[in-house]
C-alpha cells in the first residue's frame, strides 16, 4: 500500500500541473473526425467552432482525490439506503417522488471543488448534461508534453464509453421490465433543438440505432398518453431518456409524461424519485449532518467521508435571515430544484434585493468552497477556475470530466472554457 505522505506528494505533483502545464491536448481534427464518425448529421463545424462548449487545456487529478471522490460517492449511496433519510427526502419531495418505478436512473453527476484538503462535494444532480459529448472529447486527446505521458483520460477506456452507456440504458430497462425487449428509445426535452447541448441529443439518437434501436429526438409537448402507452405520433414510446429540468412532471406540457410515469406505461430515467433522493438541494443539509446520519446508524466510514468532503449546508428560513446574512460572505446560496446554477448566488456578491427573493423561496445556504485554478500561461493573471464532475451509475464512476470557466458560477461563455477532459494517474474501475 502506498505510503499516505507518498500519495499526498504524488498528489501534489500532479495537480500542479494545473498551475505549471500550459499545452494543449485537444486534437481539433480528431475532434472532428469523432464527431462525424459519431454522428455525421451534427453539425460537426458549428458544435466545434460555434463557442467554447470545449476546453483546449486539460484538468489534472491525482488519483488520491479521484479515490477519495468515490469514497465519497459511496458513502451517499450508504446514506441513500438508510430507511431514515429516504423518509426525510420524501418528506419535502413532491408526492410523485414517491412512486418507485424501481430503477435507479442514468447519468448522476457529483460535482467537485477541488479544496486545499481535498475534494468537496457541491452537489448531486440527476440528469447530468455532457456526459456523451466529453466521451467524444476524450477520444480526441493527445500527450502534449512529457509530463501527460502515462496519465489516462477518464475513468473508463474512452473507446469503451458508448458500450457502458448503452448497457446502462439496458440494465435500466431489465430492472422494469425484464426480458421483454426493447424497441423505441424518445430522448426527450422542451424544444430540443435550442437547447445548448441539443448536439448531444443526437449523439445519444445515434448511439441506439447504432445497436439496432429506433431513437429520436422528441419534444416534451409532442407526447401523448393513450390506450395504455405513451405515443409520440404513431410511435409507441419503449423508454424515455429524460433530459427536462421540470424534475417532478408538473407542468402542464407534462401531463403525458407524468401519467407514463405513475402508470408504468413507459421506462423514463431519470426519474423524480431519483431527484428527491440525490439532488434535491435540501438533502445537503442531510448529508452534511455527521450527528444526524450517526443517529440514523449510518455507518461510521461513511459518516466521516462526508464529514470530510461534503460542506455544510443549512436551509434557508426567516428566523435565521439575520444570522445567515451576516455571514452571507462565506456562504453560497442555491434554490432546492437548481441546476446548471441558475439563480444560485455567492454571498459575497448578494445585493439587498436578492437577498429577499432568497427568503421567500425555497433556498439552501452552503459553506463556500473556492474552485481550484486551471491557469493558462506562465504567470497569468486571469486563470480558469475549474470544477470535477464524475458520471455515475448505480454507484460506479463511468467518467470523470472538469468545466472551465470564469465568473461566479461554471458556463460555457469563458473564451479556453467549457468541458475539459480530466487526465490523472489512475483508472477507476470499481
Amino acid at each position: 500500500m502506498q505510503n499516505p505522505v507518498d500519495a499526498d506528494r504524488c498528489a501534489v505533483r500532479i495537480e500542479r500541473l494545473n498551475e505549471e502545464c500550459y499545452c494543449i491536448s485537444l486534437d481539433r481534427e480528431a475532434l472532428r473526425r469523432e464527431f462525424s464518425r459519431a454522428c455525421p448529421t451534427c453539425g460537426v463545424d458549428a458544435l466545434i467552432e460555434g463557442g467554447p462548449l470545449f476546453s483546449p487545456l486539460p484538468v489534472f487529478v491525482a488519483r488520491p482525490h479521484l479515490e477519495e471522490m468515490r469514497a465519497v460517492i459511496a458513502a451517499v449511496e450508504t446514506v441513500v439506503a438508510s430507511p431514515h433519510y429516504r423518509e426525510a427526502a420524501l418528506a419535502w419531495a413532491p408526492a410523485i417522488a414517491r412512486h418507485d418505478p424501481n430503477s435507479p436512473g442514468v447519468f448522476f453527476g457529483y460535482d467537485f471543488h477541488l479544496g486545499p484538503s481535498g475534494p468537496k462535494l457541491i452537489e448531486i444532480n440527476t440528469n447530468a448534461g455532457g456526459a456523451m459529448l466529453n466521451a467524444v472529447l476524450a477520444r480526441a486527446q493527445r500527450a502534449c508534453c512529457e509530463a501527460v505521458v502515462g496519465l489516462s483520460a477518464g475513468a473508463v477506456d474512452p473507446e469503451e464509453l458508448e458500450a457502458e452507456f448503452f448497457s446502462m440504458f439496458v440494465s435500466e430497462w431489465r430492472r422494469c421490465r425484464g426480458e421483454a425487449p426493447l424497441a423505441t428509445v424518445a430522448i426527450v426535452d422542451d424544444a430540443p433543438q435550442l437547447q445548448f447541448l441539443a448536439a448531444e441529443f443526437e449523439l445519444f439518437a445515434r448511439m441506439f440505432e447504432r445497436k439496432g434501436l429506433t431513437a429520436f429526438v422528441a419534444d416534451a409537448r409532442e407526447l401523448q398518453y393513450r390506450d395504455g402507452a405513451l405515443w409520440r405520433g404513431e410511435s409507441r414510446i419503449d423508454l424515455v431518456y429524460n433530459r427536462l429540468t421540470d424534475f417532478d412532471f408538473s407542468e402542464p406540457a407534462h401531463e403525458a409524461l407524468a401519467r407514463a410515469y405513475l402508470d408504468g406505461a413507459a421506462v423514463i430515467t431519470p426519474h423524480p424519485r431519483a431527484h428527491a433522493f440525490y439532488a434535491d438541494k435540501r438533502n445537503l443539509t442531510l448529508l452534511s449532518d455527521p450527528a444526524t446520519l450517526r443517529g440514523w446508524g449510518v455507518a461510521e466510514t461513511a459518516v466521516a467521508a462526508l464529514e470530510r468532503a461534503v460542506p455544510r449546508a443549512v436551509r434557508v428560513c426567516a428566523e435565521d435571515a439575520e444570522a445567515l446574512w451576516s455571514r452571507r460572505k462565506e456562504l453560497f446560496f442555491k434554490p432546492a430544484s437548481g441546476f446548471g446554477s441558475r439563480a444560485a448566488y455567492r454571498g459575497d456578491k448578494l445585493t439587498r434585493r436578492v437577498w429577499k427573493e432568497i427568503l421567500a423561496g425555497n433556498y439552501v445556504a452552503q459553506q463556500y468552497v473556492a474552485p481550484s485554478l486551471r491557469h493558462l500561461a506562465p504567470m497569468s493573471d486571469s486563470p480558469l477556475k475549474l470544477d470535477v464532475r464524475c458520471y455515475v451509475y448505480e454507484g460506479r464512476i463511468q467518467l470523470v470530466a472538469a468545466r472551465l470557466y470564469q465568473g461566479q458560477t461554471t458556463n460555457f461563455r469563458t473564451p479556453n472554457g467549457g468541458f475539459a477532459t480530466v487526465f490523472s494517474d489512475a483508472v477507476l474501475r470499481a
